[in-house]
């Protein structure tokens, strides 16, 4: 075991800035066998002799206050560095490493109550959408801005000012955290850390709905959406990076895409409200939007009960508050001292990669922002997570998501038939979700949207054919509830969770804040304009034009994801960095070149012998954290 751990530390050396210096730039003269061979992801603790990293761990562990647990964070870090078959382990030891890779999901209670009760802020973002969904049928008319004859003139253009008015009270939420919210987030996460931007986050969702439930025209309507944007962008920003800093790399899909579930089922609890409420005369829209309060109630309550993020901890040199936060996260206390260490050492490593690329070397807002789209590594981070933030705002889902009830009105429906409709769709949509959770680490987030962007595309064009059958016919209603239906199950098995998950672990610690408020932003930005424009479109276009648009802009978007956005599924946080030290143009030759024959031969001349190509490989072992 000497001999194995006792290699040149020089050597090691060598290969990572051998490494660094293959990755950084644009790539243009790569070679085919690189394509081939994959681009080895490496353990920074490899390389390193047993005792310069022995002592190492005893300068650490004296620096931060850890002396208690010495003897543990040896043994850990030798484990660190080398998960292999290890003689100081005990058999007990043994059978929790073993039982990380055959038991995922059996993690502490602490970890599975942070995720949920922090997911309970999405519960809000989903019901706020239903609740607009069901109020869209009743609150123009209280407010007299309603878009459809007999409430206005077509004749003198009223009906489509009204129309745009209309989108922009629906958009106001999504206009506040594109421009505002998302950007303030950075700023208090650094101040106030996960806990208290999530705290922060849940008064404004609950204050906001109370309002709007009491506004008394459609300008106070706008002010407390604007409120709501701020509460819903905190969230949106913080609660995603708060899941994935907390979770093991081998379930962190799994987990951070609860973000995406428990919205769904914000959807799911929003439209029963709608549906219970909907004939009480004169008041349904204000107790449809009012309702949306509820669930920042236990949030508000219990989010100090979860543990800090430790990765946050970590940033602010505060080591012992992270150790704790991971005692509390782990099941042991060697998994804890094991993940502590290995994530210190891949942090350490990048803050020199960081610095041999940064433009500027200050640490302030202007600088954070300058970066993601000047330095190689964060520029692919930044430009991955904007594709996939579009595509979930460009696949159509807002047309379902606000207008679901409108378009099923004006498809046929009763007002009470739509609702169960519209509820019926978000059930199924919740259910896939749930199933997701336990693939989405197996499968990959980009196999996920390159299996699911192509489905929306056919359903929704489908859908759209549906609304040019005869009103007399019988299955013009069933296939246009049918076709929906199927579109809103590949929505919520791919574009809908994959983009939240995939922003929240693709930056670097030092600008993740940054990064995914640029994700949000950039997300929310796409959800305005198609908020505030789908009125008009509808209008303009007829709800068979507006499906065939969106099933085209699917069509665009999986383009975008299958040669821009790389894998990140079973990477800890810090590895990531050697995934997006690859070039832009590497990664789209290397689909067009090998990923693409290879599906070809594989599908479609049905060869089943040939493994898929890879672009990444492990080079060394690391420890499933």
């Amino acid at each position: 075991m000497q001999e194995r751990r006792g290699e040149s530390s020089s050597h090691g050396h060598e290969e990572r800035v051998g490494l660094l210096a293959e990755c950084d730039g644009e790539g243009e003269d790569v070679e085919m066998d690189d394509f081939k061979q994959g681009v080895s992801t490496k353990n920074p603790l490899h390389g390193i002799p047993n005792d310069q990293l022995l002592a190492s761990v005893r300068t650490f562990v004296q620096t931060h206050s850890l002396d208690a647990d010495l003897s543990i964070f040896l043994k850990a870090a030798l484990i660190a560095q080398s998960p292999t078959s290890l003689p100081e382990l005990t058999n007990d030891e043994r059978l929790i490493l073993q039982r990380e890779q055959t038991h995922r999901w059996s993690q502490p209670f602490i970890l599975y109550l942070t995720i949920v009760m922090n997911s309970l802020g999405a519960v809000i973002q989903g019901w706020d959408q239903t609740g607009s969904n069901g109020a869209n049928l009743s609150f123009p008319q209280e407010f007299g801005i309603a878009d459809t004859p007999p409430y206005c003139s077509v004749a003198t253009g009223e009906c489509a000012r009204r129309t745009c008015l209309v989108g922009f009270v629906n958009s106001a939420p999504f206009i506040a955290i594109a421009f505002f919210a998302a950007w303030i987030s950075d700023p208090l996460n650094e101040r106030v850390a996960r806990r208290g931007t999530i705290f922060i986050g849940c008064i404004f969702s609950l204050l906001a709905p109370i309002g709007s439930a009491f506004a008394q025209n459609w300008g106070q309507l706008v002010a407390c959406r604007i409120l709501l944007g701020i509460g819903m962008g905190l969230k949106e920003v913080t609660v995603p990076v708060y899941g994935a800093e907390c979770d093991p790399s081998t379930i962190r899909g799994g987990l951070v895409m609860t973000w995406q579930l428990f919205t769904a089922l914000g959807v799911v609890l929003g439209l029963a409200a709608n549906l219970a409420v909907h004939k009480v005369g004169g008041i349904a829209w204000r107790l449809q939007l009012g309702s949306a309060c509820i669930p920042a109630v236990p949030l508000l309550l219990f989010v100090y009960l979860c543990p800090e993020s430790p990765r946050w901890y970590l940033k602010k040199g505060k080591v012992k508050e992270a150790y704790g936060s991971l005692l509390r996260l782990r099941n042991t206390r060697l998994q804890a001292a094991r993940d502590l260490y290995y994530i210190h050492a891949q942090l350490e490593q990048e803050k020199e990669m960081i610095k041999k690329s940064a433009v500027a070397s200050r640490d302030d807002l202007v600088t954070r922002f300058i970066e993601l789209f000047t330095v190689p590594r964060i520029r692919r981070a930044t430009q991955a997570s904007g594709i996939v933030m579009l595509a979930q705002q460009l696949c159509g889902i807002n047309v379902i998501a606000f207008y679901s009830s409108t378009i099923f009105v004006q498809a046929g429906f009763t007002i009470t038939n739509a609702l169960v409709v519209s509820l019926g769709v978000k059930i199924a949509g919740l259910i896939t979700t749930c199933f997701i959770v336990f693939i989405i680490d197996t499968f990959g987030r980009r196999a996920l949207l390159n299996f699911t962007f192509p489905n929306m595309t056919w359903t929704l064009l489908a859908t759209g054919l549906c609304f040019l059958i005869d009103k007399s016919s019988n299955a013009r209603l069933s296939l246009i509830a049918l076709f929906i239906f199927i579109f809103q199950i590949f929505y919520s098995a791919g574009g809908g969770p994959v983009p939240f998950t995939y922003s929240a672990e693709c930056f670097p610690l030092s600008h993740r804040e940054m990064g995914m408020s640029w994700a949000v932003a950039t997300n929310n930005f796409w959800g305005s304009i198609v908020t505030l424009t789908l009125p008009r479109i509808l209008a303009a276009f007829t709800p068979a034009g507006t499906f065939g648009f969106y099933g085209g802009l699917n069509t665009l978007a999986l383009v975008l994801i299958f040669f821009f956005v790389p894998e990140t599924k079973q990477r800890s946080l810090e590895e990531l960095e050697y995934v997006f030290e690859i070039s832009t143009s590497r990664h789209a030759a290397f689909q067009v070149q090998e990923q693409l024959p290879w599906w070809f031969r594989r599908w479609i001349l049905r060869r089943r012998g040939e493994a898929e190509p890879q672009l990444y490989r492990p080079k060394t072992p690391r420890p499933m954290i």
